[in-house]
Order: C-alpha cells, then structure tokens, then sequence
C-alpha cells in the first residue's frame, strides 16, 4: 500500500477517530497510528498478514473496538491490559494458542471472539470482566471446560467445534449465563452436568453434533424440572437472551415443525433446548 493511500487514511482518522484497512496485505501493525494514540477510538485490520501486535498498542488509551480477524498473530502482548476502555476485541482466525493474564484488566471489556485459533487450554482469568457479555471461543482445540469457568459473567459462551470431552459442574454458577453452545464436540451424554439443566440459569443449550441424540438428555437427572422447548433463534440476532424475540416452534411425531413466527414469549427461566428437527 502506498503511502499516500496510507497518509489519506491517517488524516481521516484523525477526524473521525476510526481507522479501518482491511485485506491490505499488511504485514505490520501500522507505525504511524501511533501519532494518533490519543484519539483512536477503533481499530480494524482484518483480513491482513499481521505476526504481531506491537508493545505500543497499549498506548491507545481510547481505543474502544480492536478487530484483527484473519491475520497471523500467535500471541498477544501483556500491554494489552492497558486498554481500559475497550469493549469489544476480535481476534477471530489467527494462530493464537494463549493468552496474556493481563487480558483480565479489560473491565470495560463486553466482547471477546478467539474463534478459529489454536488456543488449547480454556482461558482462566477472565472472571475479572465483569462486563462481558460475549465469549466466543469456537473452533478452537480446547479439551476441558475447567472449574474456575465459574468465575466468568458472560451472558453468552460458545465453545462450539472444539474437542471437549468434560464440562466442570461448575459451569452452572456463572451467574449471568444464558446461552451455552458446545456443539460438535466430545462430549458423552454422562459428560452433561445435571446442575446445568436443574440448577443454572442457562435458556438455551445447544449440543448438536456430540456422541449422543439431543432427544437423550431426559435420561439425566434433573431434566423433569425444566420444560425444553424446540428453539431457532432469529438469524439476525447474536445475543438471544438480550433480546425476548425467539422463533419457537412446537412439534409432535406426526407433525412437522411449524416455521410460523410466533408472538414473542415473555421471558422466563426455563431452559430451550436446540435440538434437532423433528421427523416428518
């Protein structure tokens, strides 16, 4: 890219406080934004060939969004635990295996996306973001979903496309979770904690694609105190519990799915299973 086209950017920038330069073919985290640390308000670089992220990125102390999707970063720096103000960083697509424990200062933090990495070890340290909304750890290697997953405050978690095999009880203490995804994992049937479908405050569980049938849980203990319903969540909508807009569906074994959209429930706290579609 020439530096024309780059100066042209960096003056627009200065006005507007957002910087966007994607699929580039930049190799490095741009020098020259560091002449507007002082009021960048968001970053995205996707879609380029980035290995790293600067020391310096800690400098941009008003830095509210960070996208770098669809680069080559294997870590993060620890001076990322300066941007107090960020709320959203995506980091979808690269080569990530771990994460720096200062990552946990992000207070202001609402979403993280780690989907597509390589990160192995479900990430501990996180229950400091006491305003993260979403968590997207998505098609990544993770193997265990650890006790201290307790500690987290997302309303949405999705460890969709991993390998996971066991799922810590105590994963039905996160205070604020709603929705938990873990399809297409390893997960038996007896590796489904009880406490998540009687004692958690979870409304939607998605399990498709693991080694047993969805239709299976009531086998579990505990599923009696829930009444599952067949859920498809709106299509334009990522939060489904922010939002009391569902497209719910009723079906039995003579009758397929109905696809007609409901008058919207009010909310309550029982637990939508997504399960697969009925027979016709």
């Amino acid at each position: 890219m020439g530096n024309s086209a780059l100066r042209s950017h960096l003056e627009t920038s200065q006005k507007t406080g957002v910087f966007q330069l994607t699929a580039k073919g930049l190799q490095e985290f741009p020098e020259e934004l560091q002449r507007l640390t002082a009021n960048l308000r968001t970053v995205d670089l996707s879609g380029n060939k980035i290995e790293v992220l600067p020391a310096s990125i800690g400098n941009f102390l008003q830095l509210r969004s960070l996208t770098l999707n669809s680069n080559r970063l294997t870590a993060l720096p620890s001076e990322m635990g300066k941007l107090k103000k960020l709320e959203t960083l995506c980091l979808n697509g690269n080569r990530i295996e771990r994460l720096p424990p200062t990552l946990g200062q992000l207070r202001a933090l609402r979403t993280l996306n780690l989907a597509g990495n390589q990160i192995s070890e479900f990430p501990l340290g996180l229950g400091t973001l006491r305003q993260l909304d979403m968590l997207d750890l998505s098609r990544n290697h993770i193997h265990i979903v650890p006790p201290e997953v307790s500690d987290l405050q997302a309303i949405e978690i999705n460890l969709n496309q991993n390998q996971i095999s066991v799922v810590s009880p105590e994963i039905s203490l996160c205070p604020r979770l709603k929705v938990l995804r873990l399809e297409e994992n390893c997960l038996e049937l007896s590796s489904i904690p009880q406490a998540i479908l009687s004692d958690s405050q979870v409304s939607l569980l998605s399990l498709e694609g693991n080694l047993f049938e969805v239709k299976n849980l009531r086998e579990i203990e505990g599923y009696e105190k829930v009444r599952p319903r067949r859920c498809v969540p709106l299509p334009v909508c990522r939060f489904l519990t922010v939002s009391p807009l569902l497209l719910l569906s009723t079906w039995n074994d003579s009758q397929p799915p109905r696809r007609s959209l409901p008058e919207a429930p009010p909310m309550r706290p029982d637990l939508h299973l997504q399960a697969e579609p009925a027979p016709v």
